[in-house]
């Protein structure tokens, strides 16, 4: 049984072990959960005395087998609560990532799986996510970005890397969503800003940062 931080720092250890598939240090935990580095090496001794994660300074932190099942737990109820608090009681989908913050901590042991059974099972959370089966398994994580394709390509959008909520509000007022179709019609070679087209739209000029911060499949 882990308490509610030890769940916070796991969580956060495999969600930069999928996003940067390096090396992960106690100053990027810092910096991730906007923790003190002192706070972070003394969870990271913690962590290690329940064989969760490893430390080495030349590999950095690791989660163990255990480790790596007890995260994906915790991530899955995160994303299920999400589809829930999206779908069924109506919630937008830049507020539900703050209030599925404290219900995945809720540590009932069939609570996630009647969860999934009720919302028939989905695959991704809404912000395309992939959601961890009970198993661990899951369905395909999508990692191409707007900014990574080049003019002239036609994409969807599938998920987003920033869940903010001020870039989520934002998307909405493009009305951007997860399916949204985009013509990528020029990089400003200035400063790498992109003009795209959004459903067939009007030509619109977004920020290098917005295309990193948006998941497309080609």
């Amino acid at each position: 049984m882990h308490t509610l931080s030890e769940e916070n720092y796991l969580k956060c250890i495999y969600r930069l072990a999928q996003d940067k598939g390096q090396k992960i240090t106690p100053t990027a935990i810092a910096e991730a959960l906007g923790n003190n580095p002192a706070s972070v090496v003394d969870m990271i001794r913690k962590l290690t005395d329940k064989h969760v994660i490893t430390y080495d300074k030349k590999k950095g932190v690791e989660l163990t087998t255990q480790g790596q099942n007890d995260a994906a737990m915790i991530v899955r109820r995160h994303r299920l609560w999400e589809v829930f608090l999206l779908e069924k009681l109506g919630y937008r989908w830049d507020e539900i990532h703050d209030i599925a913050e404290d219900l995945e901590h809720i540590k009932d042991a069939s609570l996630a799986d009647r969860l999934d059974k009720f919302l028939g099972f989905p695959e991704y959370d809404p912000h395309g996510d992939p959601i961890p089966k009970a198993n661990g398994k899951m369905a395909k994580r999508f990692s191409t970005t707007l900014a990574d394709i080049k003019p002239g390509a036609h994409c969807s959008v599938v998920a987003v890397k920033d869940t903010s909520s001020q870039f989520l509000q934002y998307l909405q007022k493009l009305d951007i969503n997860i399916g949204t179709k985009i013509h990528l019609i020029e990089k400003i070679q200035f400063d790498s800003s992109l003009v795209i087209s959004i459903a067939g739209g009007d030509h619109k000029t977004v920020s290098q940062k917005f295309g990193e911060s948006l998941l497309i499949d080609i």
